[in-house]
């Protein structure tokens, strides 16, 4: 196995991009990032603790959930979650943070780079409201970098295409916590019915 250690190797492997295009990353929220996040329903939030262990957590809500303040600052609200809270802890331990925008059928999405605080201001909270819900608290990002990626990995897993979908897969939240000794086996299927319950009623 040859192990890839620099980026003269990585170079030499993968080539050199288009010169134009560098010149898709900006350093602010333009017209078409601002349109895009105020039709996306999901985004990716990527957080770093300050071991450099890296975490990835899905946001979503109705379109335009996130919103833009101004060209360099963007709000995301929190909403009911596990509490586990591993990208809220990271944000305080290192505010550097990274985000996918997602619209369902498009292909393209949307990247962002920032600097991270989060907020308790009750206000701010009132007005990021959905499904008549105020936020828990807001997720404020100092954009430093935004451009959006092209669309071959979408093309290639030809995601948007409902043909090509499996069946859906089937996660047990309770075999998950029996497997390391949290639940007995009887208690799977009751723990799982409870998850479902929590997800008509309780987002």
């Amino acid at each position: 196995m040859a192990i890839i250690a620099d980026l003269t190797q990585l170079r030499a492997l993968l080539g050199e991009p288009n010169p134009q295009v560098p010149r898709k990353i900006h350093r602010r929220l333009n017209r078409q990032a601002q349109a895009f996040i105020a039709r996306a329903p999901m985004m990716f939030l990527a957080t770093t603790d300050v071991s450099g262990q890296s975490t990835v957590s899905p946001k979503g809500d109705g379109p335009g959930f996130a919103r833009v303040a101004d060209d360099q600052t963007l709000l995301i609200p929190e909403q009911k979650g596990n509490k586990l809270l591993f990208s809220l802890q990271n944000v305080l331990a290192n505010p550097r943070v990274s985000m996918i925008f997602l619209v369902p059928g498009t292909s393209e999405t949307l990247r962002i780079a920032g600097t991270a605080q989060l907020l308790d201001d009750r206000e701010l909270c009132a007005a990021l409201v959905e499904r008549d819900r105020p936020a828990l608290l807001v997720i404020r990002v100092r954009v430093t970098e935004c451009y959006f990626h092209c669309a071959k990995a979408f093309l290639r897993s030809d995601l948007w295409n409902p043909t090509s979908w499996p069946e859906p897969v089937k996660i047990s939240f309770g075999e998950e916590i029996a497997e390391e000794g949290g639940l007995a086996v009887e208690q799977i299927a009751g723990f799982d019915a409870g998850v479902q319950g929590r997800y008509r009623t309780d987002l």
